[in-house]
This record gives C-alpha cells, sequence and structure tokens, in this order.
C-alpha cells in the first residue's frame, strides 16, 4: 500500500516525486514507456531557470531523479497497462506487478508523434526536432524545414525565423488543416517558402548532424535534396492517456481534464505534466504542474487521514 503512486518520470512526475518524499510520504515512480520523458530526446536545454549556461535534457532529468531518490522516492522500471479508479485503494497494474495506492498523480506526459523514417529518432537531438521553443535558439543563421500542415506548424515555422536563414514549410497536400489567418501569417513571411505537395522520404546527415533531406512529390514519384540543417517534425502529439479513458475526462484530443490545478473528478486523482497540458509543454511549466499535484496529494491524504 502506497500514499503516492506517481505514473510518469519525466519533469512533471519527478517534481512530484521530489514534494513528496519531501513531505515523508513515500512515493513510488512508474517510469513509463518513456523514461524521463521528452527531456531525454533533445540535448542542451537553455530556458531551465537556474542554469545561466544551459544543462543536457538527460543531465537535468538525472539530477531530478537523483534529488527525489535522495529523499525517500522509490523507482520502478514498467509501463502501466491499467487502473481502476472506481473503488479505493486505486489499483495501478504495470506488467506483472499491481500496486495498490491512496492517491495517484498521473504525470504519465504525450508522445511527439514522428514521421516514421528509421533515421528520425536516432538524429532527434542532432537535427531532427519536435519543440522549436526547445531547440530554435541552436539553428541560427541556418537553414530548417518544418514538417505539417495544422496551426502548430505554422506557428513554430514563424517562431523559427527568428533564427532561420532560410524556412521550408513542408506538407505532403496542397491543403492545409490550419487555420486561414495562421496560413496567412505564414505567407506573409519573407523567410518562409512553403513547398507542397511533398513527402520526406530521407532525412541526411553526416557524423556533425542533419545536412538536408530527400522530398517526394506524392502524385510524379520526382525526388528532390534539400539543403538544411534542422528539421522540426510538427504534425502533433499524443497524451499517454490510453489506461485512463473512461475512467477520467478528456478532451477531444485526448488530453486529460483538471479543475482548481490538479484535481480530477476522481478524489484522490491527480494529473500534471504535457498529459493535460496541450499549449505550453515545457519543462518548467511541467515541473510547477507536479509540484502543485504533490502539494494537492498531501494536503488529500492529510484531510482524509
Amino acid at each position: 500500500m502506497y500514499n503516492v503512486v506517481i505514473i510518469g518520470s519525466g519533469c512533471a512526475g519527478l517534481t512530484a516525486a521530489i514534494y513528496a518524499a519531501r513531505a515523508n510520504l513515500k512515493p513510488l515512480v512508474i517510469d513509463g514507456h518513456e523514461p524521463g520523458g521528452q527531456l531525454t530526446l533533445t540535448t542542451m536545454v537553455e530556458n531551465y531557470p537556474g542554469f545561466p549556461d544551459g544543462i543536457l535534457g538527460h543531465e537535468l532529468i538525472e539530477n531530478m531523479r537523483k534529488q527525489a531518490q535522495r529523499f525517500g522516492a522509490e523507482f520502478n522500471a514498467g509501463i502501466v497497462t491499467d487502473v481502476d479508479l472506481s473503488k479505493r485503494p486505486f489499483t495501478v497494474t504495470a506488467g506483472s506487478d499491481v500496486y495498490e495506492t491512496k492517491t495517484l498523480i498521473i504525470a504519465a506526459g504525450a508522445s511527439a508523434r514522428l514521421l516514421g523514417l528509421p533515421e528520425e529518432r536516432p538524429l532527434l537531438g542532432s537535427g531532427v526536432s519536435t519543440c522549436a521553443t526547445c531547440d530554435g535558439f541552436f539553428f541560427r543563421n541556418k537553414a530548417i524545414a518544418v514538417v505539417g500542415g495544422g496551426d502548430t506548424a505554422m506557428e513554430e515555422a514563424s517562431f523559427l525565423t527568428r533564427y532561420a536563414s532560410r524556412l521550408y514549410l513542408i506538407h505532403r497536400r496542397n491543403e492545409f488543416r490550419a487555420s486561414k489567418i495562421m496560413i496567412d501569417r505564414a505567407r506573409a513571411n519573407e523567410k518562409i517558402e512553403f513547398v507542397t505537395p511533398a513527402i520526406v522520404e530521407k532525412i541526411l546527415a553526416d557524423s556533425a548532424g542533419v545536412e538536408g533531406i530527400r522530398l517526394r512529390h506524392p502524385e510524379t514519384g520526382e525526388t528532390r535534396e534539400l539543403e538544411v540543417h534542422g528539421v522540426f517534425v510538427a504534425i502533433g502529439h499524443d497524451p499517454n492517456t490510453a489506461a485512463f479513458r473512461g475512467q477520467l475526462p478528456t478532451d477531444a484530443n485526448g488530453y486529460l481534464l483538471s479543475t482548481n490545478g490538479s484535481k480530477t473528478n476522481i478524489p484522490g486523482v491527480f494529473v500534471a505534466g504535457d498529459v493535460q497540458d496541450h499549449r505550453y509543454r515545457q519543462a518548467v511549466t511541467a515541473a510547477g504542474s507536479g509540484c502543485m499535484a504533490a502539494i494537492d496529494a498531501e494536503k488529500f491524504l492529510e484531510e482524509h487521514k
């Protein structure tokens, strides 16, 4: 029987673990299918407060993990496949392990959708990114490609022109899912060149990182290559909420809904980080929501003895 089980070991989950452990609640953290969360997919983090020279993403996560362990947090590897929130204590199933807990903090995060190219994931942090605000700074005066056709792609393309010498917006169709105002804003930006219809067939790289992309016309099959040093994939995120569907309310895109900070419609169940945040998706906002969830869980336990 645990006082607190935390699902997810990214910024939100680890911050919740630090606060819960400091409150002597002896929390259990279940790593999830992406241990460390999305920060482990980036290299240098330069916008997290307190690190004027930046810090490597995996190093920041490792420091948080050690901090939580120092205060008594327990960690178990595993992917949560089922939860039962219909009765108390709550039960959490991860593989062959079943845990009982008085409170639950869901910080399972959201996974960025990728193009599915074999070279894509190995190049994350070496020229391929899923976060413009995280990594745009590293591509100053370089040519960049943004792949996608929705509002996120338009927004990230416009943002990245602050740094890029040239930006190619690549979409597999001539029509876009983005709103008209976002499309018009991108078209009005002289740094942005629309490349449509085009499918990214291969990301070209050398030992230093990305050096270009090979595109294929979906109708003619004709191929061409573009010289770019950054590829930003902006085709959306999927919240890791499959185990909670039908038990907790979500929005139309599957993100968990919360009220009064981290609280859900089930007393004793709290949410934090990207699993409920499709707008900000930053390490610092995830950490802040993890702190809120842990404090809310502590107060719940105090009130219900």
